[in-house]
């Protein structure tokens, strides 16, 4: 396998975007957990950093591979500068407070690109990921609220002592917690290293002739470790947010709002749901890489309305829908200014 060493100059902005969207979206997949005194904040953050790395190894491709087909990024220096444009978008919100989407920031910074290098936006990808941006809060709002009335019905017909009740939600917020994990390595790794494809620098290689690992799959690897890090290191006030500040929320709708958001995750990231869905002639869902945070905010706020709409912060709530909605510009000039710097000032080929 050759490697240039220069080229961790170029990755480590996609490591620093793997850090931001650690610190952001962990409180997606625990941050109700941990803001309802569930699960411990480090248990959280340990349990979360492996089934991350997992998820993004083994099912990263899917998303990854459409958001290449939003902007073919083929030097590393202008992949660089979309993916630390977008670092520096979600930096800024978590310091913040506000769970933002690094989804909304990636591409933002990859339409920065097309227009400085005068590459033409594919449209109908470009809709496809705007599409989800509102039909993912949504369907999780639609998965959370028949889940909750469900789970509360179960509750109350099975008579169970509040202890064990007690004791099945934490197991449940866990297991779920990991699903979440899962789900967000695989569907978001492709915000974080899906820019550096086109220009990868490794080269695929077999382990004792069983398994083929290959460059997409390194990178994959390379930035699930930079998100852990992120998680263990700058997630707690991001988690605090969405677990307490948005609103009071019980264990249970916790539970509910986790497995929610990552159901929508999975949806978007599985390869094999679509090829199931196609062979049985099934409309297939886009594999593209979808907001955690709006689907997490989406379960949350569906379980409010189905609660009669009481306990929500909505002044809190618009404040992050305004941080979702600056996110995407705020990447794309901040990625036109640096790419200009770049090439005039550095001498680098960006495009």
């Amino acid at each position: 396998m050759q490697f240039d060493p220069s080229i961790i100059i170029f990755l480590s902005s996609g490591l620093f975007l793997g850090w931001a969207l650690g610190s952001n979206d962990a409180a997606n997949v625990f941050g109700t957990a941990v803001g309802t005194r569930m699960i411990p904040w480090l248990t959280a953050a340990i349990i979360c950093s492996v089934f991350l790395v997992l998820g993004a190894f083994f099912s990263g491709a899917g998303a990854a591979d459409t958001l290449g087909k939003l902007g073919s990024i083929s030097t590393p220096a202008g992949a660089f500068m979309t993916a630390l444009a977008a670092a520096i978008s979600v930096y800024t919100m978590t310091k913040a407070g506000l769970p933002v989407s690094t989804t909304q920031a990636i591409v933002g910074g990859i339409v920065g690109w097309n227009l400085f290098s005068g590459t033409p936006t594919d449209t109908k990808i470009l809709t496809t990921i705007l599409t989800t941006w509102i039909a993912g809060p949504l369907l999780a709002a639609a998965i959370a609220m028949p889940l909750y009335s469900l789970t509360m019905a179960f509750l109350r017909r099975s008579n169970l002592h509040l202890l064990r009740v007690d004791a099945y939600t934490r197991i449940g917020l866990i297991v779920a917690g990991a699903f979440g994990a899962y789900s967000l390595g695989a569907n978001n790794i492709a915000n974080v290293v899906g820019v550096f494809l086109p220009s990868s620098p490794f080269r695929e290689f077999d382990i004792g002739g069983y398994y083929t690992v290959s460059a997409a799959q390194q990178l994959f690897l390379l930035g699930a470790l930079a998100i852990s890090v992120g998680v263990l290191t700058y997630s707690k006030g991001v988690m605090m947010t969405v677990g307490s500040s948005l609103g009071r929320i019980s264990p249970i709708a916790a539970w509910v709002a986790v497995v929610s958001h990552s159901v929508v995750l999975f949806l978007f990231a599985s390869k094999g749901l679509e090829s199931w869905l196609a062979s049985n002639g099934l409309p297939t869902i886009p594999l593209v890489p979808v907001s955690s945070s709006q689907a997490v905010v989406g379960a949350v706020v569906g379980i409010a309305v189905l609660k009669g709409m009481a306990g929500i912060r909505w002044r809190l709530l618009g404040k992050i829908v305004v941080g979702w909605a600056i996110t995407p510009f705020l990447a794309g000039i901040i990625c036109f200014i640096g790419l200009f710097f770049l090439q005039n000032v550095f001498s680098q080929v960006v495009f």
